[in-house]
């Protein structure tokens, strides 16, 4: 390549730094705003030269790649934690033209730690996946807020789930005080509007779980179903990048940690380095690794006698990754194309 580059990407500014390899000149500066139209003008300097640049792979990376494959430059996007790590220890102040400055060197040695770039249709599924998630945890979170006003003022129990009809009805004519009310009829009206959200959006999911090649192949495994398998399909990606079952396994974050003398961990926990929204599609379908029907059950009662309901429910989710790191490599390209129309 003629060009070789590299982004340091914030909020406020892009600080880039690269090398013209035929004049051996080396330019960095920085881009204001770190919007797309300023970037889309500042690539026009290269003119169809030779080109990649890498860029790391914190919030905005989208729009960065975007725009360099739009004027056919090569885009590498690299894995923030391992590229931290090679930095390593601190011994001078870190600064954005030194970032910039050792990701151009590292990706012209070859030694850039590199992460996978999703197809944008599964960009677009993946942020919906991300949506569905975030608005049911505000869900939770107001439900929980209106346990808590109702225990504070000493009414009796209501059942875990208070928006079934009977539990609602309880909650509406509990006996509280004027700014207990006023806070669980506030709670009970955001329940109601973030329902009105979820549900099209829910179905959105489901419809694509549906129509996608991909995750109707991880919905023949049991306990996985159409809004899981949507996840797992747009948080595991293309599985031919790992090399075994056990990379997949780590991408998740449900491997359990080891003895590490450089660092702070201890060992026999959950790493928890994945992305958490496939953690917890993964944990949803291997609760149904409980029921006698599921082809896990007999492993999940063994386990559960001797470690206890979550860790054989981790144990099976486990089982359940490596199953769909083999389904989704055995489907090739076809595990990545778009939902029929």
């Amino acid at each position: 390549m003629e060009i070789v580059g590299f982004f340091d990407l914030h909020r406020q500014q892009i600080t880039f730094d690269y090398v013209d390899r035929v004049s051996g000149e080396v330019q960095r500066g920085r881009l204001r705003p770190a919007t797309r139209a300023s970037l889309r003008t500042w690539l026009e300097r290269f003119d169809g030269r030779p080109a990649e640049f890498g860029v790391e792979g914190c919030t905005g990376w989208r729009f960065v790649t975007e725009e360099l494959a739009r004027v056919a430059i090569t885009a590498h996007l690299a894995e923030p934690a391992e590229l931290a790590a090679r930095r390593g220890p601190k011994r001078r102040a870190k600064t954005d033209w030194a970032d910039a400055r050792r990701g151009r060197e590292a990706l012209e040695r070859g030694e850039l730690p590199e992460s996978w770039i999703p197809p944008e249709h599964l960009l677009e599924i993946r942020s919906l996946c991300r949506l569905y998630a975030d608005l049911m945890s505000d869900r939770n979170g107001w439900q929980q807020r209106i346990h808590a006003t109702c225990f504070h003022q000493g009414v009796p129990p209501i059942g875990r789930d208070v928006l079934t009809a009977d539990h609602r009805a309880a909650v509406e004519t509990a006996a509280l005080s004027r700014a207990g009310r006023h806070s669980v009829d506030v709670a009970l009206a955001m329940v109601d509007q973030l329902d009105q959200r979820l549900e099209p959006l829910r179905a959105t999911l489901q419809t694509h779980g549906r129509r996608q090649t991909g995750c109707r192949a991880l919905q023949g495994h049991y306990g996985i179903a159409e809004l899981t398998a949507t996840i797992i399909w747009a948080e595991l990606g293309d599985c031919r990048r790992f090399h075994s079952s056990d990379q997949a396994v780590r991408h998740t974050g449900l491997d359990v940690t080891v003895h590490d003398s450089d660092g702070h961990r201890t060992r026999g926990h959950l790493s928890r380095q994945g992305p958490p929204l496939l953690r917890w599609a993964l944990f949803e379908a291997a609760k149904c690794a409980a029921r006698t029907t599921s082809p896990d059950h007999a492993y999940y009662r063994t386990v559960h006698a001797r470690e206890g309901a979550g860790r054989a429910t981790l144990s099976v989710a486990r089982k359940l990754v490596r199953r769909c790191h083999h389904t989704l490599v055995a489907l090739g390209d076809a595990a990545l194309e778009p939902a029929r129309p």
